[in-house]
């Protein structure tokens, strides 16, 4: 159920659409929270964190609690969350690299000294 609600409707088959319709429609709960769930990704997909602040309503006037939380956890650091939606710069490649380095330095812990790291890390590049 996840994976459907998750992935964009243009990409459910004709099987998954309608089993997805039908659980959607038993369950008035699901269906709120996977409304929410699409606008969500539409505000992440188009950049446009400059609606979040209404979207955040939305989530908050609706009595789902998970939804609510995650909601109050976005608007703790609302600025950032804002500008993470709408600009179009990432530090993804960025934390690609701290990870890959980690994984190596964790690959490496307790066998070899930091020369050997370093040149791992250099060649790993």
């Amino acid at each position: 159920m996840t994976s459907w609600i998750t992935r964009h409707p243009d990409r459910l088959d004709e099987d998954q659409a309608r089993r997805l319709k039908d659980v959607l429609a038993r369950c008035p709960d699901l269906d709120r929270t996977a409304e929410h769930t699409r606008a969500f990704a539409e505000l992440m997909n188009n950049r446009h964190g400059h609606r979040l602040k209404d979207w955040i309503a939305q989530v908050q006037g609706d009595s789902i609690p998970a939804l609510q939380t995650f909601a109050t956890g976005l608007e703790q650091d609302l600025d950032a969350v804002v500008a993470g939606l709408s600009l179009r710069y990432s530090s993804g490649a960025v934390e690609g690299h701290n990870n890959k380095i980690k994984m190596l330095k964790r690959q490496m812990f307790g066998r070899a000294n930091f020369d050997l790291l370093r040149k791992r890390v250099l060649h790993a590049t």
